[in-house]
């Protein structure tokens, strides 16, 4: 006889989240309006965690570059952990777009850190302006094989 043990998994099967995503490719319009709002969530947050240091370990703290120990870091983390954890920044979520590989799927994370790392090349921003208007891709997206895409 089959014993009943109440502390068993059951046989529901759990929820997961999609992993495809569909979408048009996101207009250069309003990428350029998720890059400034995730500036400016990016800088607030640097200033934060920059006068916290200061008000810790005092005025001198921060002098002499070392400010660049505090936005580095910052900067890695921000758009790394959100682009490899949920695949999108606040600012994408404000307008609505989200990261996706070239077949629809989730960003893995080391896509998430080339995307981040392939930002810091001079005049990256603007290669997303040269782009065609329906192939709004930028140096980090095809440098991690990515693209953004609108989801709402």
């Amino acid at each position: 006889m089959e014993s009943q043990n109440p502390y068993l998994a059951g046989d529901a099967a759990l929820a997961t989240p999609p992993r495809h995503y569909t979408g048009e490719v996101a207009s250069k319009g309003r990428r350029f309006g998720t890059m400034v709002a995730d500036y400016v969530i990016y800088y607030v947050l640097s200033l934060v965690i920059s006068m916290a240091v200061i008000v810790a370990f005092g005025p001198g703290a921060l002098q002499g570059g070392k400010a660049y120990l505090i936005t580095i870091p910052v900067y890695l983390s921000y758009y790394s952990g959100f682009e490899g954890v949920l695949g999108r920044t606040p600012g994408k979520f404000i307008f609505g777009t989200r990261v996706v590989t070239r077949a629809g799927g989730a960003p893995s994370f080391g896509q998430a850190i080339g995307r981040t790392l392939s930002r810091v090349i001079p005049f990256e921003p603007f290669s997303v302006l040269f782009a065609s208007d329906g192939d709004a891709i930028g140096w980090h997206d095809s440098i991690a094989r990515t693209k953004v895409i609108r989801v709402r």
